[in-house]
């Protein structure tokens, strides 16, 4: 069951997501300010985030590039929510690191499709990586076929 670390300081917005996210079979963290999202994404390794934007004590512009510059959390992707329908928010978004984008009030159809296809590509990738073991055996079993 993927786990999703969804970031959001209104409570009505947060619990509404988190009901409807647990009802398709997410298990949902929830943190209501950025330091809060900060110490859990690094603490719980999410499978993907949804990024509220205006958070209190940390905006989700400077969350997102806190866990982008770590290698703890830079692969884990990350969805802005905001009110803000501007291209320069989307460009904003783009910019500091997340890896889409989408407005309030919630889509959640258009809002699940993109949570699936995030977490789709993340362990595509997560499994196209050569771990150290497989292509040290790799090459062993290459040297003992010669």
């Amino acid at each position: 069951m993927p786990t999703i670390l969804l970031v959001e300081d209104n409570e009505m917005n947060r619990d509404m997501l988190l009901r409807r996210l647990e009802r398709k079979g997410y298990r949902v963290i929830a943190a209501k300010d950025g330091a809060e999202g900060y110490d859990l994404a690094r603490s719980q390794s999410p499978d993907i985030i949804l990024m509220d934007i205006g958070l209190p004590v940390m905006n989700g512009w400077e969350l997102t590039r806190r866990l982008k510059s770590e290698l703890k959390t830079s692969y884990i992707p990350i969805i802005a929510l905001t009110g803000h329908a501007l291209a320069i928010d989307r460009a904003m978004a783009l910019e500091v690191g997340c890896d889409d984008y989408d407005t309030k009030p919630v889509d959640f159809v258009r809002l699940l499709i993109k949570i699936e296809k995030l977490i789709f590509e993340k362990e595509n990738h997560m499994n196209l990586r050569p771990s150290s073991s497989t292509a040290c055996s790799a090459g062993l079993s290459g040297q003992r076929k010669s």
